[in-house]
C-alpha cells in the first residue's frame, strides 16, 4: 500500500545523497557539455558511452559509500555533507510515491 504523502525530511536527504553522489562527478562533466546537434533530438542514440558510465557509476557507489560510512562512524562530517549537498537541491522536485 502506498503512503500517502512524501516524509518532507526523507525527501530532502534523498535529494542531497543524489547531488553529492552525482551532481560533482563524471555525469557533471557529460551534462557541461555542448549537445550534440545531429543526435540530440533522437532517443535512438546513446549520448553516454560504456566508458563514461562505468565512471558514473563507480563514482556514484564511491560518493554512497562514504556518505553511509559517516552515518556509522562520523556523524558530524555526513551532516556537513548533507550541508553541503542541500545547497545543489533548493529547486529540485520532491520524490514521487
Amino acid at each position: 500500500m502506498k503512503r500517502s504523502s512524501v516524509d518532507p525530511v526523507l525527501a530532502l536527504e534523498a535529494k542531497m545523497i543524489v547531488a553529492l553522489a552525482f551532481r560533482d562527478g563524471p555525469i557533471e562533466d557529460l551534462h557541461a557539455g555542448k549537445p550534440c546537434p545531429t543526435c540530440s533530438a533522437d532517443s535512438g542514440y546513446s549520448r553516454i558511452s560504456d566508458e563514461e558510465m562505468k565512471g558514473i557509476m563507480k563514482a556514484a557507489v564511491n560518493a554512497v559509500y562514504s556518505l553511509l560510512w559517516k552515518i556509522e562512524n562520523d556523524s558530524e562530517a555526513y551532516a556537513k555533507s548533507l550541508v553541503l549537498g542541500a545547497r545543489y537541491t533548493q529547486r529540485w522536485d520532491d520524490p514521487e510515491q
